[in-house]
C-alpha cells in the first residue's frame, strides 16, 4: 500500500512536537510492515525510511499528493475535496459546533465521544528509542512535562502540589522567567527549570524522576507526556479530565481535582510498582499497535466504508466550561 501522510510541520521533531513524533513513528512502523510511505510536510524535513515532499499551503492539495498514492492520511482538518481515498486524524481540541470529515479519527475514546464519534486510535511511540527503563535507580524529584507557557497545562497547580508534598519539581518545557503569560518569575528554589528538552536529555531527566505531575485544566485529548513518563517508570499524578482516566489506570497513578489529595497520594509514590507501570505503557501505547489500528482504518475506507456514521461534530454539551482545581 502507498500511504501519504500529510502535516504542515517539520519532521523529525527534535524537542517539542507531539503530532510530529506520532506521524514519524507511524510511518516507520508502516514501512516495517511492507508499505511505502511518503510524507508531505514542511520545508527542512528529512526522513531516512520514507520519501519527503514539501507541503505548499498555496497550492491545492490534490496537486501535491503523489499519483501512486492509495490512501492519504491527513493530520489536520481539510476543507478541500480530495480525489484520493483519505482519513483525517484530529490531534487537538476543537471549538463547540466544529464539524469534521466523516472519515475522521480521534486520539482517545474521550476525545472521540466529545465529537460524537466512536472512531479513535491511541497514539503510540517506538519504545526502542527510549532505552531500557531503570526501576531501582535513585530518584530525587518529580517532574512536569508540557509547554509551561500554556495555562491549561497548569504549572502553577503542579508547583502547589509539590509544595504541599514537600517535593522538588523539575520543569521540562518552561523557563523560570516567562514573558508569554505576562511577566512571571518563579523564585521557589525547589523548582528547577530545564526549558524545552528532547532526546537523551529528556529521557535522563524523566528517568531520575519519581513521578509526573500533570494537573491539566482542560480535556486532554491524549497526552504523550503521560505514556513517555509511565514507560520510564513514573506514576502519573494529575486531574481527571479528558483522556486521563482511560490512560491512567489503577496502579499507574492517582487523579483528583484537589491539590491536597494529589499531594497526599504523592507522599506514597514509592509504593507504586515502576516495572508494572512501564510494562503497561509499553504494551498499550506502542507504535506497532498504533500502526496496526490505522491499517484497519485505511482498509475500511479503501473498501468503501466510512469511519463514522455521520460527520463528527464537537458537541457543545460535551464542552466543559469549568475545570475544578483547589
Amino acid at each position: 500500500m502507498n500511504i501519504t501522510i500529510v502535516n504542515p510541520s517539520k519532521i523529525p521533531a527534535l524537542l517539542y512536537g507531539g503530532t510530529e513524533r506520532v506521524i514519524w513513528y507511524l510511518g516507520k512502523e508502516l514501512v516495517k510492515s511492507g508499505h511505502k510511505v511518503t510524507y508531505l510536510v514542511a520545508p527542512g524535513s528529512a526522513c531516512d525510511f520514507g520519501e519527503v515532499r514539501i507541503f505548499n499551503p498555496q497550492l491545492p492539495l490534490n496537486e501535491q499528493i503523489p499519483e501512486n498514492t492509495d490512501i492519504v492520511h491527513f493530520n489536520f482538518p481539510v476543507k478541500e475535496k480530495i480525489s484520493k481515498p483519505n482519513i483525517t486524524t484530529i490531534h487537538g481540541n476543537s471549538s463547540p459546533g466544529q464539524e469534521f470529515d466523516i472519515n475522521t479519527v480521534f486520539v482517545s475514546k474521550n476525545h472521540a465521544e466529545r465529537h460524537n464519534s466512536e472512531s479513535y486510535v491511541y497514539n503510540g511511540l517506538d519504545w526502542n528509542d527510549y532505552g531500557k527503563p531503570e526501576y531501582d535507580n535513585k530518584r530525587t524529584y518529580v517532574h512536569f512535562l508540557a509547554n509551561a507557557a500554556w495555562k491549561v497545562k497548569n504549572l502553577k497547580g503542579a508547583m502547589r502540589i509539590c509544595s504541599q508534598a514537600d517535593e522538588k519539581l523539575a520543569v521540562l518545557g518552561g523557563k523560570r522567567i516567562n514573558l508569554k503569560m505576562g511577566f512571571r518569575l518563579t523564585l521557589d528554589s525547589k523548582v528547577k527549570f530545564y526549558g524545552m528538552v528532547g532526546g537523551q536529555k529528556k529521557m535522563n531527566l524523566i528517568s531520575g524522576s519519581k513521578a509526573l505531575i500533570f494537573p491539566v485544566l482542560w480535556d486532554e485529548p491524549f497526552g504523550l507526556a503521560l505514556t513517555e513518563s509511565m514507560y520510564l517508570g513514573c506514576p502519573v499524578f494529575g486531574t481527571p479530565y479528558g483522556a486521563l482516566p482511560e490512560i491512567v489506570k489503577e496502579g499507574t497513578g492517582f487523579l483528583s481535582d484537589k491539590s491536597s489529595e494529589i499531594a497526599n497520594a504523592l507522599k506514597n509514590v514509592n509504593s507504586f510498582d515502576r516495572k508494572f507501570i512501564s510494562e503497561y505503557a509499553g504494551d498499550e501505547f506502542n507504535s506497532k499497535k498504533m500502526a496496526q489500528e490505522y491499517l484497519k482504518k485505511y482498509e475500511a475506507v479503501l473498501s468503501g466504508k466510512t469511519l463514522n456514521e455521520t460527520r463528527p461534530v464537537y458537541l457543545p454539551e460535551k464542552h466543559r466550561q469549568t475545570y475544578n482545581f483547589s
